[in-house]
C-alpha cells in the first residue's frame, strides 16, 4: 500500500511541477486567473511534498 501512495503523490508533484512551469511560461493569459492557478499548483506541490514525508517518517517507525 505505501509503495501505491508513494507512487500516486510522485507523480501528484510531478503534474503540479509541470503545470506550473507551464503557467510560468504563459500559456495562461495575464492576471488573476494565472495568479489563482500558480498558487493552486504550488500548494498541490507543496501538499504532495508534505505526504511523501508523512509516509516515510511513518515507514520509518514501523
Amino acid at each position: 500500500m505505501d509503495t501505491m501512495v508513494k507512487a500516486m503523490l510522485w507523480m501528484l508533484l510531478a503534474v503540479a511541477v509541470a503545470a506550473n512551469v507551464l503557467l510560468g511560461l504563459g500559456s495562461v493569459g495575464d492576471g488573476a486567473l494565472r495568479i489563482v492557478l500558480s498558487a493552486l499548483t504550488g500548494a498541490v506541490a507543496l501538499a504532495a511534498v508534505t505526504g511523501l514525508v508523512v509516509v516515510r517518517r511513518a515507514a520509518r517507525t514501523s
